[in-house]
């Protein structure tokens, strides 16, 4: 329990991570170079936006679990761009702020995968709903379209077992809520398993991001 415990505290607050906005807006990063012999308009975007599991923090960007997304659909050969936009750091108030600027692009499916941090700092889950709800109704608006997937996320009951417990559930209520899709818990199978984990015992490395996008990609194969 204590290395879980440890893992979910860090995707906030490790010392590396980035806290609160940068001065410039960081950039989004297609996790390949698209084929020259297919068009740019071809290509279907999957957008992942969210923190440092993401970003893939601690890894080569083609290790982490969006990059993994990219090789399985070029293996095969289905036309979509996967385009990583996580931040490390990211809270669901930031990620409100900085989504006006990623919808910049087309968005075909959305994968939110934010309110971790939040949970870990304590601060209301009113609140963090608020975010994630108006981050999912400005997709919405802007892409009608477009299909959009909640990552779900769990802490550790320091700040008492009714908000954890209350925590894990938003993500479920949002899900129902919007009729969206929900993947239960992002990091299953990964936290808490040294093995699967970085030296510090909190972020998933090469082995542990394996397993995260095959999380993912029970709940994105049967979209595509």
């Amino acid at each position: 329990m204590g290395t879980f415990l440890l893992l979910c505290f860090s995707i906030g607050c490790n010392p590396g991570e980035t806290k609160g906005k940068p001065a410039a807006e960081p950039a989004q990063t297609p996790v390949k170079k698209e084929p020259e012999t297919q068009g740019r308009d071809s290509l279907k975007n999957i957008v992942f936006y969210g923190n440092s599991l993401t970003a893939g923090y601690g890894v080569d960007p083609s290790e982490a679990f969006p990059s993994l997304i990219q090789e399985k659909l070029d293996s095969l050969k289905w036309p979509y761009r996967v385009i990583n936009a996580g931040l490390s750091g990211e809270t669901s108030s930031g990620g409100n702020t900085r989504i006006d600027w990623v919808l910049r692009q087309p968005v075909y499916i959305f994968v939110l995968e934010l309110g971790g941090n939040d949970g870990l700092r304590g601060i209301p889950l009113s609140e963090t709903s608020r975010n994630l709800q108006a981050i999912i109704n400005k997709v919405k608006d802007k892409y009608p379209g477009a299909k959009i997937i909640l990552a779900g996320m769990q802490i550790p009951p320091n700040m008492g077992q009714k908000y954890s417990s209350e925590f894990r559930t938003m993500f479920q209520q949002l899900a129902v809520r919007n009729k969206i899709y929900l993947i239960p818990f992002l990091l299953a199978g990964v936290g808490g398993v040294p093995d699967l984990n970085q030296q510090d015992g909190i972020h998933p490395n090469v082995q542990g991001h394996k397993i995260v996008a095959e999380n993912v990609w029970k709940i994105l194969k049967p979209m595509l």
